[in-house]
């Protein structure tokens, strides 16, 4: 067994990371929206493939204000176009931090598990070989074993 995350990220560094992402949330949250799912469903969407067409749709707008519609609300489309691409960047980086921190959890709880099953295993055995005190080991780990189905009143009263 391999271990990939041999080296304990320190308290205080979660901790600043913890107040430092706090501080963003801060930051952004007087301007940011929360969206239900029905209105994120009913939303056109501006994409990658979209983008390059919004960007040109804009710069011909502030070039050619007599092809503006009286209802284009010019300030209001440079704003929502300026935060969309300025946001883009900040969401491009947040997911790669996601990425970093999804695959970093994967590892060490892995490699955590793996060490559960190793010592579960030695401790079934030694259970097996009326080790002292590996019995009430074993037990109180097998009850918890993931997968194991814990016995309800419910399926106790209808054995009986």
């Amino acid at each position: 067994m391999k271990n990939q995350h041999s080296k304990s990220i320190p308290a205080q560094t979660t901790e600043q990371a913890q107040g430092l992402l706090k501080q963003v949330s801060d930051l952004l949250a007087p301007h940011a929206l929360a969206l239900t799912p029905a209105e994120r469903h009913e939303l056109p969407k501006m994409g990658e493939k979209t983008l390059g067409f919004v960007e040109k749709a804009y710069q011909f707008a502030q070039q050619n204000p007599f092809l503006r519609p009286p209802y284009l609300d010019m300030a209001a489309f440079e704003i929502d176009f300026s935060d969309a691409v300025g946001l883009r960047v900040l969401h491009n980086t947040a997911r790669q931090i996601e990425e970093i921190l999804d695959d970093t959890i994967m590892t060490a709880g892995s490699e955590a598990y793996q060490a559960a099953l190793a010592f579960y295993s030695a401790a079934k055995s030694a259970a097996a070989q009326d080790v002292p005190g590996a019995k009430a080991v074993y037990e109180e780990l097998r009850e918890r074993f993931p997968g194991r189905r814990r016995k309800s009143a419910d399926n106790e009263t209808q054995a009986a």
